[in-house]
């Protein structure tokens, strides 16, 4: 007879009524014992399209073989053979379109998929606290005896994932931040209840370890020059800046005051503490009615921002339908329980101030859907006559994001897209100058930090095989 396969087991969370009161991590984690029932629900199948479906290819079904076991430092060894930011993936990461998506148990057996994620989290999660308990983690391995150096630009998902797999192939790597913390998108774009910043400096650390040299305050085409890498020594350059050019919508009133991005509203509060004003000295004004255009996760995650902040009312405000919102079901369900108004089909049209300069309201249209666009999603048309306004105070832009130029305009002879993007060999990552690589959302546009740092995995291979084939 088949066996009989337990119900998922839910990651427990804070209350609502609580966790809107303070910035502490949302999701729980498994305690060990939840954790290797879960993983008892994976059956093993021979085809493994779990793994197929991970950007890095984690060899999924073995860690959760080992997890079932008790043997978590093994599984954890395991994961980092491929990943080496496990804590964030299990965190931030889309499982359900992913690896999770194809799950054996999900697609044929009718049943909900393994939580691959949370038993990722779990893994790492407890090597951290084995780490602390035996007194923090080992020293630098350093990579003295390489005969090459390996220049990364940038410290974000793609960025430490390629210094991390150079540092494995035994390049000297040395990666440059512009910012006066490490890790990009991940310190300044994702609110400490989604990701604690102590589990990112963990993971920084384990990068350090193994043999990386990180130098923050160094903007690339202002400080240095792609050029002065290469006079410098350097074999290798692999550019992972990200997209933090943020988009507008071009509608009358963007420049009155209390109208943020939401790079800016994010990055005030999560890389500057404004979140812990005055204990830190950047201040936010969030006012008591705060509006938020767009529907993806850094939407989302302004959202629920705001209402930390003292908000009183936050709305989400997008053109199309739920069905059509890009941010994560988990997302989407986690702003809903702690009071985030969904207003869909809604589209702004103009931002209204009073005398002093100050948002006080927002113009809107409903909207409709037609026939698909060119992204598959159903266009939204306007409604006639349905104009109607909102009264706020605050507005938050978070329709996404472009790539800064300040590195690329510097760069001659590098080949860029429409929209400023690198074009780059999508086999080995390289760029149209020989030895500059590139990936991640300089390359694609905003996307998933394991989709960059699949890009970054990919561009350390293409790295190796390119100083392999020259000698160096």
């Amino acid at each position: 007879m088949p066996r009989e396969i337990a119900q998922r087991h839910q990651m427990p969370k804070q209350d609502p009524r609580e966790r809107i009161r303070n910035f502490n991590e949302v999701a729980l984690g498994y305690s060990p014992e939840t954790a290797i029932s879960e993983a008892k629900r994976c059956i093993q199948c021979p085809k493994r399209p779990c793994v197929g479906g991970c950007p890095v290819g984690v060899d999924i079904p073995d860690f959760i073989a080992l997890l079932r076991e008790g043997r978590f430092g093994e599984a954890a060894k395991k994961i980092k053979e491929k990943n080496s930011l496990p804590a964030i993936c299990g965190r931030v990461c889309p499982q359900e379109t992913q690896c999770e998506a194809v799950c054996t148990l999900g697609r044929a057996k009718n049943q909900k998929p393994v939580a691959i994620g949370a038993l990722e989290r779990f893994v790492a999660d407890w090597e951290r606290r084995e780490l602390a308990t035996l007194g923090g983690n080992s020293p630098a391995a350093g990579n003295e005896g390489a005969t090459a150096k390996v220049a990364v630009v940038g410290s974000g998902p793609a960025g430490l994932t390629c210094a991390a797999e150079l540092a494995k192939f035994g390049y000297r790597v040395v990666l440059f931040e512009a910012l006066h913390e490490v890790g990009g998108v991940l310190r300044y774009g994702i609110p400490e209840f989604r990701l604690p910043k102590a589990i990112l400096d963990e993971e920084v650390q384990y990068v350090k370890n193994l043999g990386v040299e990180i130098r923050t305050n160094m903007l690339i085409g202002q400080t240095l020059t792609i050029d002065d890498l290469f006079n410098d020594g350097f074999r290798a350059v692999f550019i992972g800046t990200g997209a933090g050019l943020p988009h507008f919508l071009g509608i009358p009133g963007e420049n009155l005051n209390g109208v943020y991005s939401a790079n800016e509203y994010l990055t005030r509060s999560n890389l500057m503490k404004a979140y812990l004003f005055p204990e830190y000295d950047t201040p936010i004004k969030t006012g008591k009615r705060v509006a938020v255009v767009g529907a993806g996760n850094v939407a989302m995650d302004a959202a629920r921002t705001a209402l930390r902040l003292g908000a009183e009312k936050v709305m989400i405000v997008y053109r199309r339908s739920r069905a059509e919102m890009p941010a994560r079901a988990e997302e989407i369900e986690n702003a809903e329980e702690e009071g985030v108004e969904l207003m869909l089909l809604t589209n702004p049209v103009r931002v209204i101030g009073n005398e002093k300069g100050w948002v006080t309201g927002m113009e809107c249209m409903r909207m409709e859907l037609g026939e698909p666009d060119e992204s598959g999603r159903r266009r939204p048309v306007p409604v006639k006559g349905s104009e109607f306004t909102l009264e706020i105070d605050t507005m938050i832009s978070a329709i996404g994001t472009d790539p800064n130029p300040l590195l690329t305009k510097r760069t001659p002879g590098l080949v860029l897209g429409r929209h400023g993007n690198i074009i780059i060999d999508e086999k080995t990552g390289e760029t149209s100058i020989p030895g500059v690589f590139a990936g991640g959302d300089i390359v694609t546009g905003s996307a998933t930090v394991i989709a960059a740092m699949g890009a970054g995995k990919l561009a350390a291979r293409g790295i190796h095989e390119y100083i392999r084939s020259r000698g160096w």
